[in-house]
């Protein structure tokens, strides 16, 4: 089944931009969020990135701990959007 774009860009959206360790799970798993809510941090060459929700929806869960590596490309957080 394909995703919608809306849908692709919130996945996208999810993913660790580059390798790094996981600092700061910024809200608790099923949070309801707007566009731009800081999700997590991670620290990548020495330093801080906020990935923000990238729309409205809710957080289903996080694939990562604070403390964990985590490579380029890994899904961190499950993403529900929301209309």
């Amino acid at each position: 089944m394909a995703l919608s774009e809306r849908e692709a860009d919130a996945h996208a959206g999810l993913l660790a931009p580059m390798p790094g360790t996981i600092i700061a799970l910024a809200v608790p798993a099923g949070t309801d969020v707007e566009k731009g809510t800081p999700l997590l941090v991670m620290e990548a060459m020495k330093m801080e990135h906020t990935l923000q929700a990238p729309g409205p929806g809710r957080v289903l869960a996080f694939h990562c701990k604070v403390g964990e590596q985590v490579r380029e490309g890994a899904e961190l957080v499950n993403f529900e959007v929301r209309d």
